[in-house]
């Protein structure tokens, strides 16, 4: 990790960037069949001396919530007073992005390559391009990201609490829900953590959409961590209500059919309410899956059609004495929808 407050220029795509500056970069990784070079757009914006931080979207290709904040941020606030420097990584996963693909050309997953390496496959070289140049050239980090497939997340922060730096991040970016662990392994924000930079992530949405309403939460929650580290002036927002998550479950159809869905996203659930009910096309037939616990919904299908075990909501386990809290909660604040 740097160490903060550094104040000599750092050299982006051998450019160097001096104190002060802002600088719109390309760091180059391969080439396309016709030779033309793919590179990665990242923009630096360096204040006065003070830490660094990087945002990264779009590790996933198809995942565009991320690229939404970035692009909120970096247009509309007034970077005058920064203290430090944000390294802005809004399309990450370029090969993925332009063909509207989780995953790159060569079918891996960018979030299970980190650190990669030079001579790896192009999936590697683009992970260790990435881990060199910017997670290493930082002290703190934001990996934003939403829901794969199918799928849409309620706005969530996932974060390793077990490490004090990670979790007063988590904290700051003001996430009402608070998912903890590790991450997967060779994710970018366990391997950043493990080289020393902290770093959580934002998941909210569903991929291949903009969605607005995830989109200002994440801007605001970026805000919130500059904020915090003081490289940016006002206080951080901090939500009315925030809830630790341990474990989350993906309860799965029982049977094929259509799904009719009886919950929204951030709703609260108490043990054996109704999650879903499954018919055939003449609406009889009816299988009905329920709660196996108290808990929040933290994720939930989009596709109407289902085959037996197929995912459909994704609940986070919580204290049944917070249910009635986070039902108020949810009720005046939290009903965030595209």
């Amino acid at each position: 990790m740097r160490t903060p407050g550094r104040g000599e220029p750092l050299t982006f795509a051998g450019a160097p960037v001096a104190l002060g500056q802002t600088a719109e970069l390309r760091l180059k990784v391969a080439e396309s069949y016709t030779a033309e070079p793919v590179s990665v757009p990242v923009t630096v914006v360096r204040g006065a001396p003070g830490p660094t931080v990087f945002v990264t979207a779009t590790v996933h290709g198809d995942e565009l919530n991320g690229v939404g904040i970035l692009r909120g941020l970096l247009n509309d606030t007034d970077f005058s007073a920064l203290r430090g420097t944000l390294i802005a990584v809004p399309v990450a996963n370029v090969p993925g992005f332009l063909n509207r693909d989780r995953r790159l050309p060569d079918r891996r997953d960018l979030n299970r390559s980190f650190p990669g390496s030079r001579r790896g496959s192009l999936t590697a070289r683009l992970a260790e391009m990435l881990f060199r140049e910017v997670v290493r050239k930082s002290d703190f980090g934001i990996d934003l990201h939403t829901a794969g497939g199918e799928r849409t997340n309620y706005p969530q922060v996932r974060a390793d609490l077990a490490q004090p730096a990670v979790a007063e991040l988590a904290r700051a970016f003001g996430c009402p829900l608070v998912v903890d662990g590790a991450g997967p392994e060779k994710s970018l924000r366990r391997t950043a953590v493990a080289a020393g930079v902290p770093t959580v992530v934002y998941e909210a949405g569903s991929a291949q959409r903009l969605e607005r309403p995830f989109i200002e939460v994440g801007i605001a929650g970026v805000l919130n961590v500059l904020r915090h580290l003081g490289m940016m002036p006002g206080e951080t927002a901090c939500p009315p209500l925030r809830l630790t998550v341990e474990r989350t479950h993906w309860i799965r159809s029982r049977t094929g059919g259509i799904l009719d869905l009886k919950v929204d996203l951030g709703q609260p659930l108490r043990r054996g309410q109704a999650i879903s009910v499954n018919t055939n096309p003449f609406g009889r037939e009816k299988s009905q899956v329920k709660a196996p616990y108290a808990g929040v919904v933290l994720g939930l299908t989009q596709l109407p059609l289902v085959h037996p075990g197929d995912a459909i909501c994704n609940v986070a386990r919580v204290d049944p004495r917070a249910i009635d809290a986070w039902g108020d909660y949810w009720r005046q604040n939290g009903r965030i929808y595209p």
